[in-house]
């Protein structure tokens, strides 16, 4: 059997695996007595739990000797249901090299009569080693009881970038560099319709402008150009979203939860769109409980384009998911295409008892699509370490440093904050 008929075989195996995987947790949540008032948000732990694990808090508030018990009552509880916080920022990506900055976050609650999950908002400002600024503001608001939440997404960036081409069989020395401004502006509205259940209608919008080429050796036609070069282009479409999320704590889940979102986007000149196009994305996570308090993660990536052409720059690829944070060992858009696939597994241990420490081991694999075939032709593995260093014990929030290693020459360091999925 060829390897991109065998590839293929692989992808729909994977999806119909994990769609059977879906269903049985469906079924289970369907058949069991659901209850609207069901807790959706992070299980309380006594206070006996937190004054035996530390974090990074803990640490400072030791060095400025003041009494780290005093960030929680005698239930357990955080001593107040608003947090806003501001600090500077160092973090490492291969794409970005290091990326000084500050970055902010509101923590609050929409109700204290009903149970309610955490609305947030992040924002930062960056400015990068390879002279790339960055402007993310992220929210997630949830109204009274878990009824509805509203994810945001805004993004500003002027952002030179490398690029390879389309397909997997590009190679390091194809590089070069796309500079551009780009504007994002994201928003979904998710409605609970079941306990851990929700259906969704949101708005994408992507515009860049200012697109240039740059270092490209004389005489090459670049992928780009082959694919259809432009100076600015705009993606404007409206999205449908059906989640399954069982997670109570989605920053730091533990084994057993599952997650799982199907998006259809339909882009449309109607709307502003430069073309008419639409794709499919499936973000599926599983969390198994394994021996010796350890957790292995399984992650499914993936976006097809179903019909007509996204803007270059729109294409998916390595490290295009919300996060940038598929392919580690790879630099981001490192490999793309109109078709992707990514799967990742991780195992997650501690290292100190008090939970400061952590660490985990991962390999993952990818696949794009070719330009000229527009079928997966080669299967691009990675594989590293990573540490963990407890940042916040209460809401599980973990510093997050991976080295990865990928093949053609790829590796690197990723860091998070947050477990990267």
């Amino acid at each position: 059997m060829k390897k991109k008929s065998l590839l293929n075989y692989i992808y729909f195996i994977s999806i119909g695996v994990i769609i059977f995987c879906f269903n049985l947790s469906v079924k289970a949540q369907v058949n069991s007595v659901i209850s609207e008032n069901a807790k959706d948000s992070i299980t309380p732990k006594n206070d006996l739990y937190f004054k035996s694990q530390k974090d990074l808090i803990d640490i400072v508030y030791k060095l400025l000797k003041k009494n780290p018990d005093t960030r929680s009552d005698s239930t357990g509880n955080i001593n107040t249901n608003l947090y806003f916080s501001v600090a500077p920022v160092v973090e490492y990506t291969i794409a970005t090299g290091f990326s000084p900055g500050i970055a902010g976050n509101v923590a609050f609650k929409t109700s204290v009569k009903q149970q309610t999950n955490t609305s947030s908002f992040l924002g930062a400002i960056k400015y990068t080693q390879n002279q790339q600024f960055i402007l993310p503001i992220q929210s997630s608001i949830w109204t009274p009881g878990n009824k509805f939440n509203l994810l945001g997404d805004w993004r500003y960036l002027n952002y030179p970038q490398d690029t390879y081409g389309i397909g997997g069989y590009t190679t390091l020395n194809d590089k070069y560099t796309v500079a551009y401004e780009y504007l994002r502006l994201y928003e979904i509205l998710l409605r609970k319709v079941r306990r851990n259940i929700y259906l969704g209608l949101g708005y994408q919008y992507d515009h860049y402008w200012n697109i240039k080429e740059e270092s490209v050796q004389p005489g090459r036609i670049t992928d780009f150009e082959k694919y259809g070069y432009s100076n600015a282009s705009t993606s404007s479409g409206i999205t449908f979203n059906i989640v399954y999320d069982s997670r109570e704590n989605s920053i730091d889940p533990e084994g057993g939860s599952f997650y799982a979102n199907l998006q259809f986007v339909q882009n449309t000149k109607f709307l502003g769109a430069t073309s008419n196009w639409n794709s499919m994305m499936f973000d599926i996570r599983r969390y198994f409980k394994t021996p010796l308090k350890t957790t292995l993660a399984v992650w499914f990536y993936s976006v097809l384009t179903l019909n007509g052409n996204p803007p270059y720059l729109n294409l998916p690829g390595t490290g295009s998911d919300t996060y940038n944070n598929t392919g580690r060992g790879y630099e981001q858009s490192r490999f793309i295409g109109k078709k992707m696939i990514d799967l990742e597994a991780e195992l997650r241990f501690n290292i100190s008892k008090n939970g400061l420490l952590g660490g985990v081991v991962f390999g993952n694999a990818e696949s794009v699509s070719e330009l000229i075939s527009n079928k997966f032709e080669i299967l691009l593995p990675g594989f590293g370490i990573g540490l963990r260093i407890k940042f916040n014990k209460f809401s599980g929030t973990n510093a997050c440093l991976d080295y990865g290693f990928g093949t053609k020459g790829s590796k690197g360091f990723v860091g998070n904050l947050g477990e990267v999925f």
